[in-house]
């Protein structure tokens, strides 16, 4: 039989297979320790293949997992040497941010955004309670918003308390698996309750299957909105490490760094002092952000910027 990971709590998995009925299941053994660096083998959004337990518990054993489209990833927080995949198989992915009550730094941020580019996921960035902001902060939130537009990334500014922007997040979501990431307290579940005001019902088995596992919330979970519409939510991510990308190939995923790498005088060229830099030229003359230049470094020389 084959299915989609829609939840994790540790060692047990529950699947959604092709006919929408849910399944518990456990990973073969042998694919536990097969020199995978993550500290999760399988992850929300994962297509699998299982066969059903003949014990009468309606169990079953996944014994293979497809080759994935794509995934984001982070690095463990219990295992340094290890990645964690977040989810996988996405068609796009929400970045809830907020600029007050609490603040999303331009770090975390540009992170994510990285991170997504490497796997080429497509991201929009949502600016969540605009009913906190002052014209100040309005005008701020605006400007920063030009500043990721110009560069490729849409954004959109709402307000589950005042309800404005969830129609346009319904319309993005429409057909689609998408992701919501971001720090906690940045209100992904209260946005998510506006957009699927039944979801205690839709999710009511997968509740009762966390009762029967061990519950964590290091691990998303996937929700269907409709027949063709799913969102997979995930725990709020306190810090964002960088996987798997080399400090020499970095600058190709900051798309405005991405466009101008061919013009440096050195193919080797990390953006940072070396002389005929096409990239510190356009910082120097505001064609490139200094606030995402600063990112740059961050991840470049391995700081920590991520919070």
């Amino acid at each position: 039989m084959k299915g989609v990971v829609v939840k994790s709590t540790g060692s047990w998995y529950l699947l959604r297979d092709e006919e929408g009925k849910l399944h518990r299941a456990r990973l073969r053994g042998k694919f536990k320790l097969k020199g995978m660096k993550v500290s999760n083998p399988i992850a929300v959004g994962d297509k699998v293949e299982f066969d059903v337990e003949t014990t009468g518990e309606d169990t079953a054993v996944i014994h293979k997992i497809q080759d994935r489209e794509n995934y984001i990833i982070r690095q463990s927080t219990h295992k340094s040497a290890h990645a964690h995949i977040i989810a996988a198989n996405l068609d796009q992915a929400l970045l809830i941010v907020t600029l007050v009550s609490p603040r999303t730094s331009f770090g975390f941020i540009d992170r994510f955004l990285v991170t997504a580019e490497a796997y080429d996921i497509p991201t929009i960035i949502v600016y969540n309670k605009t009913d906190m902001y002052d014209d100040e902060m309005r005008e701020y939130q605006r400007q920063i918003s030009h500043m990721y537009d110009q560069i490729g990334y849409k954004s959109l500014a709402v307000s589950a308390k005042t309800k404005e922007g969830i129609d346009e997040i319904e319309q993005l979501l429409h057909g689609k698996t998408t992701l919501l990431s971001g720090h906690s307290g940045v209100g992904k579940s209260t946005l998510i309750n506006l957009i699927v005001p039944d979801l205690e019902l839709k999710t009511s088995e997968i509740s009762d299957f966390s009762d029967k596992g061990v519950h964590t919330t290091t691990f998303a979970e996937m929700f269907e909105v409709d027949k063709d519409t799913f969102i997979i939510d995930t725990p709020g991510i306190k810090e964002l490490g960088i996987v798997d990308i080399p400090a020499a190939e970095l600058s190709h995923f900051f798309p405005e760094m991405r466009e101008r790498m061919n013009q440096c005088r050195f193919n080797n060229c990390t953006h940072f002092n070396e002389p005929g830099c096409a990239i510190i030229e356009a910082v120097r003359h505001n064609e490139i952000s200094l606030t995402r230049y600063e990112s740059y470094l961050s991840m470049l020389h391995g700081q920590d910027n991520r919070k």
